[in-house]
């Protein structure tokens, strides 16, 4: 029996991946396989065969499968392969438009490992096809393996110069066929939402929509913070590292075959793959390249995303960026979940963001750019939930009724990092205590930050620093809602954090952790050393939630699991700031 993909299979990283090896290859067969003798047809599509879902189950039903071969846009001579779907009982001459993913996640033997045991497309967004009635209303649906990935040729290249033009490619390729109208959507989740940001910055005429889950704005910024590596600067390149060795199947055809070995013959890939994600400099090229955040400028492709604030994995960091870059369309659900879809559910049937219509939505979406038909229902521009648990409706974001900038003033901590039994910021104290905090008063109304924080000071010494926000109830009971760290490799550092949207209780205080990195999601190396911090400043956007104007959605369940991991107790010091209140909308 044929494995199906798994949840995790559908993840971006696999903690597992550093110290898994590559598999070797499977036994090479005949080009045309047939169903094990019985019939003697064939069940593997070439691109004049096509193969439905009677002939190799692993076929949608509704449609004809086919593949394809086609050159990179760059003239290395890279040759990316796609799997195409079309309607099956499409009528000869007739044209629908194109949804198109790209990424490393459509090999044949499967996602993240070999999980298949007969050639077909990949499974990885049947939920889509099922969840829209894709065939049923009228669309294509084409996945191009990039760069290293499936039966695509060349280095891969991780949203670099190659991604970008193996996604031009793309495009190009699909908005030419002869069953193609000529617009083309795109359609990801974490890997194929990044290439969608990459198809928005191509400013190809073809591309008309672009819906990302969970995307990286930022591949720096995803990876590293201010030169500080997470431990993603090595997971993710091993894990793309693995995925592009897999194993192929036996019924593939012989050219299939021979683009996936393309590594074996070029070992150079992976180990430029790896050395890549390593480099700290942010101003680096290779950082550069890699940015859809900072090459977002003047786009208009629009957009419908969706992008957790309590992600453990796709961070939001770099978003405000890209959303201030881009110009055109934006539609979004931004709220406290972690790396989902819009359409998953929780082993007990909850919405894994609380929200429905996932689909309902993500169609009308390409049927008003890609077709020209009004949308059927009314959706936010954004509907955005906060750590209440409450969803609002907002025609963009962040938008803040006010923006302050706090006073913190100074101290020093020594940089002796977590060790093996890291403390807790309640049970230090004296000179040589690893942090300091300043709290403000007590809110006398309910305030929200949205958006991204940014904290500036001046660090005297060696070392690192971590700056942590945390809610603060009357009791003490405390939660970190927001973190950020950076090398002390100057004087001055201008901290952006994660963007976040976190409403502070009336009665409560916020407080503002300083020090050597602790806890969280980091690769530190502590100096021993003491630092000296001055003229430390918290720039906060502000929004009343007063002015909320309510949209559909439940809780999102990875919330209370968020509030349980990041829970503090914190003895409440003398206020140092006050945290304003905020008014009307200008």
């Amino acid at each position: 029996m044929r494995k199906r993909p798994t949840a995790a299979g559908a993840a971006l990283l696999t903690v597992c991946a550093l110290t898994c090896s590559l598999i070797g290859p499977v036994v090479a067969a005949p080009d045309q396989a047939t169903d094990g003798g019985r019939t003697g047809r064939a069940t593997v599509a070439t691109a004049t065969d096509s193969i439905t879902h009677e002939e190799n189950e692993r076929v949608p039903e509704g449609a004809r499968w086919t593949q394809h071969y086609f050159p990179s846009s760059d003239g290395s001579q890279t040759e990316l392969h796609a799997d195409v779907l079309l309607p099956e009982k499409l009528p000869a001459g007739a044209k629908v438009p194109v949804i198109l993913s790209a990424g490393a996640y459509f090999g044949h033997s499967g996602e993240m490992e070999a999980e298949e045991d007969r050639a077909g497309p990949s499974e990885r967004f049947r939920d889509l096809i099922d969840g829209i009635g894709l065939f049923d209303e009228g669309y294509a649906f084409v996945m191009v393996g990039t760069r290293g990935f499936g039966g695509s040729t060349g280095c891969l290249d991780l949203g670099g110069p190659g991604d970008q033009a193996d996604v031009k490619a793309a495009i190009d390729w699909s908005a030419q066929q002869s069953w193609s109208t000529g617009a083309v959507g795109m359609y990801g989740k974490s890997f194929d939402a990044y290439t969608g940001l990459l198809g928005n910055n191509v400013k190809h005429d073809a591309l008309k929509a672009v819906v990302a889950q969970e995307p990286m704005w930022d591949l720096y910024q995803q990876l590293h913070s201010h030169g500080v590596p997470r431990p993603n600067s090595v997971q993710l390149p091993t894990s793309y590292n693995r995925i592009a060795g897999l194993p192929q199947l036996p019924d593939e055809g012989k050219r299939y075959r021979t683009n996936a070995a393309y590594e074996k013959k070029h070992p150079e890939c992976l180990a430029l793959n790896s050395f890549g994600p390593s480099i700290g400099d942010p101003e680096d090229p290779y950082w550069k390249d890699r940015s859809p955040a900072r090459k977002a400028k003047g786009t208009a492709t629009p957009l419908l995303f969706t992008q957790g604030t309590a992600e453990t994995n796709t961070l939001p960091v770099g978003m405000e960026e890209f959303l201030d870059n881009h110009r055109g369309p934006k539609r979004a659900w931004i709220g406290p979940w972690d790396h989902v879809r819009g359409n998953e559910r929780t082993h007990d049937g909850k919405l894994a963001m609380g929200r429905a219509n996932w689909f309902k939505e993500t169609l009308s979406f390409f049927d008003e750019h890609l077709k020209g038909i009004d949308p059927k229902g009314r959706f936010p521009n954004y509907a955005v939930q906060d750590n209440l648990g409450n969803w609002r409706a907002e025609k963009s974001w962040p938008t803040e009724n006010r923006s302050v900038n706090l006073r913190l003033g100074n101290g020093s901590y020594m940089d002796s990092g977590a060790g093996s039994q890291p403390t807790f910021p309640e049970q230090e104290a004296g000179p040589d205590a690893a942090s300091f905090i300043v709290w403000s008063g007590p809110l006398e109304t309910a305030t929200r930050v949205t958006g991204t924080p940014r904290v500036t000071m001046v660090a005297k010494g060696e070392g690192n620093v971590m700056v942590k926000l945390y809610d603060v109830g009357a009791d003490g009971n405390a939660v970190a809602f927001d973190e950020r760290v950076s090398r002390l490799d100057r004087d001055l550092l201008d901290i952006d954090l994660k963007s976040t949207d976190w409403t502070l209780r009336a009665g409560h205080r916020l407080a503002v952790e300083i020090g050597s990195v602790r806890t969280g999601d980091w690769l530190d190396t502590p100096s021993k050393q003491k630092i000296r911090i001055s003229g430390a400043r918290l720039h906060l956007p502000l929004d009343n939630p007063a002015e909320d104007i309510a949209t559909g959605g439940d809780r999102a369940p990875w919330l209370d699991a968020f509030m349980q991991i990041n829970a503090a107790k914190l003895k409440p010091g003398p206020a140092a700031f006050s945290v304003p209140s905020v008014g009307a909308r200008r």
